[in-house]
C-alpha cells in the first residue's frame, strides 16, 4: 500500500491490545518469521524517493501511516528514530500518522525542535478498551502537538471518551474490529455509544471494519474476508465527517500549500462502500494490480 511507511519492523507485546497481533501473525504466514524481531527496514527513505521526472513519489497532501508494523516509539528503535524525524522535517508537505501504545515514551522521544508540535504530524494513541483509554488520551493530552486522534482497534471492549472530548483537543476517532488467529469480538453497540460521543462534540468519527467475530443485536458473525468486513462497517453507516481538520502544509520554501497542489485520491467504483475510504489515500495507480 502506497500510503504506508514502515523505517522499521517487529515489536514488542505490551498490553491486551497485542494479545492476537496481526504483524506477528501475517509475519508468520509470509515465512515463519518472529514477530518480536526488531529490525531497521530499506523503506527508511520511502518519503523522499523520487520518479523519473523529479517528483516525489508521494504527492504533497498524501497522509502516510507510519510503522503500522511496528510503533513508532518503540525503544528499541531510538538509534533510528532521528533519521525519521528528519524525513517528516523535509517532507512539510506529508501528513504523518503516528500511532503508538508507548505513549508515555512520547514526550522524550519528541525533537529538539518540536516547540508546541508539528503541523504535519497527526499523533494517535492506541484504546483497545477503557483501562488504555484512561491510562493513554491523558498523556497524549498533556502533550503539546497540532494534531490528535485515537484508534480503538483492536476493538476488544466498551470506551467511553466524553470526558476526553470536551477538552477539544482530539480530532479523530477509529475505530475496528480483530482478525486473524484469536480474534476477540467486537460488539456493535460499543461503536454506536462511541459515535454517538464522537457526534455530541463534532468529532470525525471512522469506523473502517467490524474484524471477524461482529456481534449485532446479539446475534455473533463471523465475517473473515476483510473487504465484506469494511463493506458491512460502511453499510452500518456509522463515519461521521465532523469538523473538518486543518493541515497546513508547506513546500520546500516554506510557502503555504495551495489548493491546486494538494492531492486528490483517486478511488475505484468498489471503494465507494469500504469503511476505510474518510481516512484513506487512494489508489496510486501504479499499474502492478490487476484486479479492476
Amino acid at each position: 500500500m502506497h500510503d504506508i511507511w514502515s523505517p522499521w519492523h517487529g515489536c514488542t507485546k505490551i498490553s491486551e491490545g497485542c494479545a492476537h497481533c496481526y504483524m506477528y501473525f501475517l509475519d508468520k504466514v509470509h515465512g515463519n518469521k518472529n514477530g518480536s524481531e526488531i529490525y531497521k527496514t530499506k523503506n527508511m527513505r520511502y518519503p523522499l524517493m523520487k520518479n523519473k521526472d523529479g517528483s516525489y513519489k508521494i504527492k504533497s497532501g498524501e497522509q502516510i501511516r507510519v510503522c503500522m508494523s511496528s510503533d513508532f516509539f518503540l525503544e528499541e528503535a531510538d538509534s533510528w528514530r532521528e533519521e525519521a524525524w528528519d524525513i517528516m522535517r523535509i517532507r512539510k508537505d506529508v501528513v504523518f500518522f503516528l500511532l503508538t501504545k508507548r505513549a508515555d515514551r512520547i514526550q522524550k522521544c519528541l525533537p529538539k525542535d518540536w516547540e508546541d508540535g508539528w503541523e504535519n504530524i497527526f499523533l494517535n494513541v492506541t484504546c483497545e478498551n477503557q483501562k488504555r483509554a484512561d491510562e493513554r488520551i491523558p498523556i497524549l493530552l498533556s502533550i503539546p502537538a497540532k494534531h490528535k486522534g485515537i484508534m480503538c482497534a483492536p476493538f476488544i471492549g466498551p470506551v467511553t471518551i466524553e470526558k476526553y472530548l470536551a477538552l477539544n483537543q482530539l480530532e479523530q476517532v477509529i475505530v475496528g474490529g480483530e482478525n486473524y488467529d484469536g480474534a476477540r469480538p467486537c460488539d456493535f453497540e460499543w461503536v454506536k455509544s462511541l459515535r454517538e460521543e464522537c457526534v455530541k462534540y463534532n468529532v470525525k468519527f471512522c469506523f473502517i471494519e467490524t474484524g471477524t467475530k461482529f456481534i449485532k443485536d446479539g446475534k455473533t458473525y463471523i465475517l473473515k474476508n476483510k473487504d465484506l468486513q469494511a463493506k458491512m462497517a460502511y453499510k452500518s453507516k456509522m463515519n461521521f465527517e465532523g469538523k473538518k481538520i486543518n493541515w497546513k502544509l508547506y513546500d520546500e520554501f516554506l510557502n503555504p500549500l495551495n489548493k491546486e497542489e494538494i492531492y486528490q485520491p483517486f478511488f475505484w467504483e468498489k471503494c465507494e462502500e469500504c469503511g476505510s475510504r474518510p481516512i484513506c489515500n487512494g489508489c496510486s495507480k501504479c499499474g502492478k494490480c490487476t484486479k479492476f
